[in-house]
């Protein structure tokens, strides 16, 4: 992150490299658990982006998306809800790879916003609608697979999150190495809560300790999965 900062400090105020360069400090700020500050980043380069590339290209709407989903990591779930969804219908408009891209990393962001406000009806169709659209065996559907099973425990369909989680463990594991980095936890997270609805405490508290030691180690203890996997092993100790 600090590079990146300093690579984009380094370079003229107009160069078209410099906001690429400060996009890639806000997500790395975030993945390490810094939403604020990463926010404050994605706040800062957005006018340039949009400037130098334009309203409706993919690199201005990835970095929309991307601070979007900064927005749920800060509980502001609303806002990233309405922000996801404009950005997955403009880039829905457009053509080629990198639009269906962000219309799925959008998708994906909306769906946890969605869940994250207890809507887990609409983050289900939402989730189900984009993997059917684009059933690609990558990073997205990964993602995707485990807003699907969020929404299934949310709505204590847990028999089926935990199938739906499964399925996103296999797909984890035909992925390249560093790909799924992001997702970490995420599995074993989504796997404890539904244990725990099937009242299998021990074997939830097993995997809530692998996605919380997982997630302490790849992304600090700020992070909001950290968080979460930590909330949950204070549930299940509490039970």
């Amino acid at each position: 992150m600090t590079e990146a900062r300093a690579v984009a400090r380094s370079l003229p105020h107009d160069d078209t490299y410099t906001p690429l360069a400060l996009s890639i400090a806000a997500n790395a700020t975030g993945a390490q658990g810094r939403h604020a500050d990463a926010l404050a980043i994605y706040d800062e380069v957005l006018p340039a982006v949009g400037k130098t590339f334009g309203a409706d290209h993919w690199q201005t709407l990835k970095l929309r998306s991307d601070r979007a989903q900064t927005l749920a990591a800060l509980g502001q779930y609303a806002e990233c809800e309405a922000e996801c969804a404009a950005v997955a219908q403009t880039a829905s408009r457009g053509t080629g790879e990198q639009l269906q891209t962000v219309e799925r990393a959008a998708s994906n962001g909306l769906v946890f916003a969605l869940s994250a406000q207890e809507r887990h009806l609409e983050a289900e169709a939402r989730a189900r609608e984009t993997l059917a659209a684009y059933p690609e065996p990558d990073r997205l559907t990964l993602a995707l697979r485990l807003g699907l099973a969020r929404s299934l425990n949310g709505q204590a369909r847990h028999e089926e999150a935990l199938a739906e989680a499964e399925r996103a463990r296999e797909l984890r594991r035909s992925l390249p190495g560093g790909e799924s980095r992001p997702e970490t936890g995420a599995i074993e997270l989504a796997v404890a809560t539904a244990l725990l609805g099937l009242r299998r405490g021990t074997e939830a508290r097993l995997q809530a300790v692998v996605a919380h030691d997982a997630c302490l180690a790849s992304f600090g203890p700020d992070h909001r999965r950290t968080v979460e996997a930590q909330a949950l092993l204070d549930r299940i100790d509490g039970a």
